[in-house]
């Protein structure tokens, strides 16, 4: 780059950050906030809920009256992963390439469908297609809307945002066990058990909250129609720089954009980048203990020696306590700019309350260890899902990066469908104990991903006190993404 094209870069970024300075940033947060997290958190609270649920049915007779044994049921927990996992990359690609606000109402329709007819299955193979359709379905919602709010808000505001929405599997989980115990009342409704009703009901619903979805779902913020012009082009333009280097050398020589570009080759180093599988081994340690949780919960509070219908109720302050926590560390996590302490904190608070599960056989113990194990490992997730995302610069490679993540890190879940053994039952040992070795796991690779950001971004810092960034063009840098010397890790 000339010195020249330097200075007229450097001009250009400094007058365009000047044309905003009458904006309202707080204002313009809270009106996207207003017309994007209320929807999202109720797509995904669905979307929870009808993958979930299956564990509300088992205790209100479902295995018994389709007649599967324990291995059946798990297989059908499991099979759901497998299939998800296996369409979150095509997903993600296309949601970028299509419009939001039409390719995910369709697939919630899909999914509403599959799972309206879970309550009509008459035998193991039924339930079994069932649960593997409904994995294509949902595949693309929840790294779909991780992968859009990055779209809307810098790596500094997206946690909150994430947990937000993420809260609503919390929620989802306290919901789900308030609605079992209700709708498990209309057994014989239509010479129908409760336990079909649960799947029947909850499908409609999900339909019916898709199509009202087309209506009011947004795309991309340069058609936000909420927004004016020139609030348009602001959330926008923050967004282009985010993660570059706040050094005076920097900032005198070269201003960065963020590849936005379709290229087969951004999607090829997602597969090769060492962060993204290393991340990976992180995600397992979290959502291994909250699939743990989600699908065996109400059987676990269940074998402690309480009714079902109690065993649905006692799930609810657990599954709410954990939403609150989780938008409170992601309100501090933004604060402090950092996500590796909080996500290594949260993991030892969950491996303290599996340790509490395995220790004692008194219920109370059990039901305060899982407790505390839910409030940890819940908040942790968002952390996780914002980390990697903040560190992947260049558009389509943080959605193939995100959906590899969520994908292949969602393989947990096929694992933690067969922790928890019905003859292991009440005191679930190996099933809690894999949950521990999981999030001890997931402790080392943190720690190890922490101390390689450190260290790469001291290296880059050094790399432009000595080197001259003259050598690099703005569009060489754009194209190198997060591996450029450009940019910095968040640790």
């Amino acid at each position: 780059m000339t010195a020249t094209a330097t200075a007229t870069a450097t001009a250009t970024a400094t007058a365009t950050r000047k044309s905003f300075a009458h904006l309202d940033q707080k204002a313009i947060l809270r009106k996207m906030d207003l017309r994007l997290i209320p929807m999202l958190a109720l797509l995904y609270l669905l979307s929870f809920l009808d993958r979930g649920n299956i564990g509300n049915a088992k205790i209100e007779g479902l295995q018994e009256d389709l007649g599967l044994t324990a291995d059946q049921y798990n297989l059908c927990l499991t099979v759901f992963f497998f299939s998800y996992a296996a369409f979150e990359v095509p997903s993600n690609l296309l949601l970028k390439k299509l419009r939001p606000s039409r390719w995910l109402p369709t697939i919630m329709v899909a999914w509403g469908v599959v799972m309206t007819l879970m309550g009509v299955v008459q035998g193991f193979a039924g339930l079994l297609a069932a649960r593997l359709f409904l994995g294509v379905a949902e595949a693309g919602l929840f790294p779909g809307i991780a992968y859009y709010l990055t779209m809307w808000y810098t790596r500094d505001e997206i946690q909150l945002r994430q947990a937000l929405f993420f809260s609503a599997a919390s929620i989802a989980g306290a919901f789900s066990g308030l609605l079992a115990y209700a709708i498990s009342n209309m057994g014989g409704v239509g010479g129908l058990a409760g336990w079909r009703w649960i799947f029947i009901l909850e499908g409609i619903a999900t339909v019916l909250i898709a199509v009202f979805a087309f209506f009011v779902l947004h795309d991309f913020p340069e058609t936000a129609s909420f927004l004016a012009d020139d609030e348009r082009a602001f959330v926008v333009d923050r967004l282009k720089f985010q993660g570059q280097s706040k050094s005076r050398v920097h900032l005198a020589t070269v201003q960065v954009a963020q590849a936005d570009e379709f290229r087969w080759a951004y999607v090829w180093q997602a597969f090769g980048d060492w962060q993204i599988w290393a991340s990976i081994v992180v995600y397992w340690g979290i959502v291994c203990p909250i699939y743990g949780i989600s699908l065996f919960l109400p059987t676990i509070v269940h074998t402690l020696g309480y009714s079902p219908s109690t065993a649905q109720l006692m799930t609810v302050p657990i599954y709410i306590t954990a939403a609150v926590l989780a938008v409170l560390v992601a309100y501090a996590s933004d604060r402090v700019g950092k996500r590796s302490p909080f996500v290594v904190g949260l993991l030892i608070v969950a491996a303290m309350g599996f340790s509490m599960c395995i220790a004692s056989s008194d219920p109370h113990v059990v039901y305060g260890g899982v407790f505390v194990a839910a409030c940890a490992v819940y908040p942790a997730f968002p952390g996780i899902i914002t980390w990697l995302s903040n560190n992947l610069a260049g558009s389509y490679k943080r959605s193939a990066g995100m959906a590899i993540q969520i994908g292949v890190g969602n393989l947990g879940g096929a694992m933690a469908s067969n922790f928890y053994r019905q003859k292991d039952a009440a005191r679930y040992v190996l099933g809690h104990g894999l949950e521990l070795g999981f999030i001890g796991a997931g402790i080392v690779a943190a720690a190890g991903l922490a101390a390689s950001y450190s260290a790469i971004n001291k290296k880059r810092d050094k790399m432009v006190r000595d080197g001259p960034l003259h050598s690099y063009t703005a569009e060489k840098l754009s194209a190198m993404g997060d591996r450029a010397v450009t940019f910095r890790y968040m640790l």
